[in-house]
């Protein structure tokens, strides 16, 4: 199983997230994408443990329900493992070098890198292109992940008979979907650096994208998840009560002020906290733009509210702006689940000519 995959076949974006599974189809009509398909359904408490999949049965029942209730014909799936989950180095090797020979040198590199026996995991390369600084000389993308992660995410596909063709990491499938997001700014995105918040139900993952690659990725256990508990024990409720309250109102007028609000607030620190461990981690002090994605970026007025602390501009991230929408698709309904599909967005890309 390759974690990059060098064919561009039809396939489904699957998003396995901790809360929710989420699937998105996309195809090219005369240059344009258009969003074929899509659905988004939630898994059972703990069946995702710390990005760990606990549960391979209830994650697979939930993928196939998924699927289809999209209505998806093809069977070949593109999934991504956490960020968190992965191991990737740039490294820098000879422009003369063959592709065989930039693998015998990526697997002598990565017993250096890589703190696991290389039988123990998976390994693969992507050459991202002349060193922009060393003539001569090629960036080279060595990603390294555990097979026992790969084997889950691999037999959760399987298990209704669903074809794994990629499996990607979630900070590439994100970069993938931002190139989208680029081709709005000045110079497509070219000497911008964006720093990218897919904030979930349990992690908060950074992904900071400069001249439109990846340049930092980190996360932490910051998420939407701490929303809905303070609502259950506020208003007595159970955690799926909650959780539908929070998304459909019908909660007392004291939540905006006194739970909403306050979440916000932890929000903002969050992501201060975050791209403070970003400036000193990098050659970089500041970011042009922050970009939101996932589901906390659905809460109203959290990116004025995030531009005003920061004093740096605020977007909801959205790769689907240049699209159309298939006939089938409700575009209320899938504008609200827009944020939350950055990842299923990348990875569905990588089925297509770009």
């Amino acid at each position: 199983m390759e974690l990059f995959s060098r064919k561009k076949l039809p396939l489904v974006g699957l998003d396995i997230s901790t809360s929710s599974v989420k699937v998105l189809e996309l195809a090219k009509v005369q240059n344009q994408y258009r969003v074929e398909r899509f659905a988004v359904e939630p898994l059972p408490q703990n069946a995702i443990v710390e990005r760990a999949i606990a549960d391979v049965e209830q994650v697979g029942a939930t993928v196939h329900r998924a699927i289809k209730r999209s209505g998806a014909k093809t069977r070949r799936v593109a999934v991504a493992v956490g960020a968190s989950q992965a191991i990737s180095k740039t490294l820098r090797l000879s422009a003369e070098f063959s592709e065989s020979e930039i693998q015998t040198q990526v697997e002598l590199d990565a017993e250096h890198h890589i703190p696991y026996p290389l039988n123990e995991v998976n390994l693969d390369f992507q050459v991202l292109g002349p060193a922009p600084d060393s003539p001569g000389e090629v960036d080279v993308l060595m990603v390294a992940c555990r097979k026992e992660v790969v084997d889950d995410y691999v037999a959760v596909v399987q298990a209704r008979g669903y074809e794994p063709v990629i499996v990607d990491v979630e900070t590439y499938a994100m970069e993938n979907a931002y190139a989208l997001i680029a081709e709005q700014m000045a110079g497509g995105g070219m000497e911008k650096t964006a720093a990218i918040f897919d904030i979930g139900a349990t992690t908060t993952v950074i992904n900071v994208m400069h001249s439109l690659r990846s340049v930092y990725s980190r996360t932490s256990s910051f998420g939407g998840r701490q929303l809905t508990e303070e609502v259950q024990r506020r208003y007595g409720l159970s955690y799926d009560e909650a959780g539908l309250a929070k998304r459909q109102g019908g909660l007392p007028d004291t939540y905006q002020s006194e739970v909403l609000r306050p979440f916000m607030e932890a929000m903002c620190q969050e992501v201060m906290r975050a791209l403070q461990f970003f400036y000193s981690a990098s050659p970089f002090n500041k970011v042009d733009m922050v970009l939101l994605a996932g589901g906390c970026a659905q809460i109203p007025g959290i990116d004025k509210l995030l531009a005003s602390r920061l004093g740096v501009q605020t977007v909801i991230a959205n790769p689907f702006a240049g699209m159309s929408l298939a006939s089938r698709i409700k575009p209320q309904l899938f504008a609200s689940e827009a944020p939350s599909l950055m990842v299923g967005c990348g990875l569905a890309l990588r089925g297509l000519d770009q």
